[in-house]
């Protein structure tokens, strides 16, 4: 019974990407049986989240892209109007609004815009592809808009800048021109200083820290300093897996979650990481060939924001806990712990899957 069921599931997904996928999670439960080392809950409680995750993709990878377009309009709008409500009756945790009550369980609207922002947009350059102009641009530019602003002013600026990707991956692969492009850039540049404006004071003290950590060592900098010390510690080859000082010693802060690859680096060194950046390679490169042989106009733009988001998760995770990049709150796909972030990447893998799956079935 056990090998039939084992069957049916193998038999609806793409091998290479969920091969890749398991093998990262693998790599996770192994990291953060180190970095939780006095809190073993967390692993198990990881382990939960992996097996609803699964679960997630496989349903997923069970539709068909035609269908999951049907979803595109409701799910935005369900988004939108849930991020509306945070605003407005929203729970304040460690001083942001982020959190919806629903009566048996609190939400949290904005991991749910990760998917349905890209789902819309796509949905949207798919209804207008026979004649796209830059009005339709300027409509999915707003469309993108308005709840990344709702996100950023909870204040949740990791989520708001991966709601942003999402949508401008699909933008950019619809064929937006690079002058406007270079242009919004210059623009973009002219603006930073009324942006600096905008920003919280925890926000600012993040980017000034980027600059200059031991300007505050012990407070806004500590992150920074620690997780590049465990970085650098590792060496080549690591210090062994369960003997990362920096961690074990309790240094690293987050470190089951949006530190754990300082706690992996110190760990398995520079030939670990060079492994672990390969399998992101591979899982992304196979996402953007599944892109590149989609049927329709949808599935090549999902497909590919999808996959160039998982993209923007990795790059930006590294770059922050490696001091390059301000400190920002995204996890390292599949291998830190929590629930919501793991089942929407695997939402989205199932996404390529059913996408991949059912190419041969979509009328071009």
């Amino acid at each position: 019974m056990i090998r039939t069921l084992w069957l049916r599931f193998t038999d609806k997904i793409d091998a290479p990407l969920f091969s890749l996928a398991v093998t990262l999670l693998l790599l996770g439960l192994l990291t953060l049986s180190s970095a939780a080392h006095d809190t073993s809950s967390r692993v198990a409680g990881q382990a939960i989240n992996i097996l609803v995750a699964l679960g997630v993709m496989w349903a997923v990878a069970q539709f068909q892209p035609q269908t999951l377009m049907r979803f595109a309009l409701p799910a935005y709008a369900l988004g939108l109007a849930l991020l509306i409500g945070v605003a407005l009756f929203g729970e304040v945790v460690n001083g942001a609004r982020r959190w919806l009550n629903v009566g048996v369980t609190r939400i949290q609207p904005s991991e749910i815009m990760k998917i349905a922002m890209p789902l819309m947009l796509a949905w949207y350059f798919h209804k207008h592809e026979a004649s796209l102009r830059l009005r339709d641009y300027l409509v999915a530019s707003l469309l993108l808009a308005l709840p990344v602003l709702l996100i950023a002013r909870q204040p949740d600026l990791g989520t708001a800048l991966l709601v942003t990707a999402a949508g401008f991956y699909v933008i950019f692969l619809a064929g937006l021109s690079w002058k406007i492009m270079i242009g919004l850039a210059l623009a973009g540049s002219a603006c930073l200083p009324f942006l600096w404006s905008l920003l919280h004071d925890y926000q600012r003290r993040r980017i000034l820290t980027l600059l200059d950590p031991t300007s505050d060592p012990l407070g806004a900098g500590y992150h920074i300093i620690q997780s590049v010390i465990a970085v650098g510690s590792g060496g080549l080859a690591g210090k062994g897996w369960l003997k990362g000082t920096q961690a074990h010693l309790e240094f690293i802060p987050e470190r089951s979650t949006d530190f754990i690859f300082a706690v992996f680096s110190e760990e398995f060194g520079l030939i670990g990481n060079c492994v672990l950046l390969l399998l992101y390679l591979l899982l992304i490169g196979r996402g953007l060939s599944i892109a590149a042989n989609a049927p329709t106009f949808f599935a090549r733009l999902l497909a590919g924001a999808v996959t160039l988001t998982f993209f923007t998760y990795v790059f930006v995770n590294m770059g922050m806990v490696s001091g390059i990049l301000p400190v920002v709150g995204v996890p390292l796909p599949l291998i830190s712990f929590g629930g919501t972030a793991l089942v929407t990447l695997f939402l989205g893998i199932g996404i390529l899957m059913s996408i991949h799956r059912h190419r041969k079935l979509v009328q071009t």
